[in-house]
């Protein structure tokens, strides 16, 4: 039996029915947020209504180096990277669904929500707050978004 092929020919009639049926996939770039060169990854994607970022670090988008020595310095620019991220793709924070953040110490907990909740208005978005072992070097929050498109 021959399942290869059987799956080669359903993958061609779904990318041939993607467009028909508005499913699509869109990258999203701009120059205020650190550009994803380099890396296997986009800084977002608009597919189906909704913008899904690539998570976010505390980097000069111009440098790309990480800034910030505290913890709310680092989810300001964070969170000034999304807010780019977002604009680029025409959404903004208050249409955010969903985040997900990646934190090395939760010890640092009321500094990154004093800054992220002063970014996001009631209702606040569903959100998965996880303690990471490590991030990149001298990084200390990386945040996700989805978001959904606005009208």
């Amino acid at each position: 039996m021959a399942v290869g092929p059987a799956l080669q020919w359903l993958r061609v009639i779904y990318l041939l029915a993607r467009p028909y049926f508005g499913w699509s996939m869109q990258e999203v770039n701009t120059g205020a947020a650190p550009s994803a060169d380099g890396f296997a990854l986009s800084q977002a994607i608009v597919s189906n209504g909704f913008v899904l970022t690539s998570g976010q670090t505390p980097r000069d988008p111009e440098t790309r180096e990480v800034v910030g020595g505290t913890m709310a310095e680092q989810t300001e620019r964070v969170m000034e990277n999304l807010d780019a991220i977002l604009t680029e793709a025409g959404t903004s924070f208050d249409s955010v669904v969903r985040s997900t953040v990646y934190l090395t110490d939760f010890a640092d907990y009321e500094q990154f929500n004093s800054v992220y909740e002063s970014y996001l208005a009631e209702p606040f978005p569903a959100r998965s707050t996880v303690k990471v072992a490590g991030l990149a070097p001298g990084v200390r929050v990386e945040i996700e978004m989805t978001a959904e498109l606005e009208e």
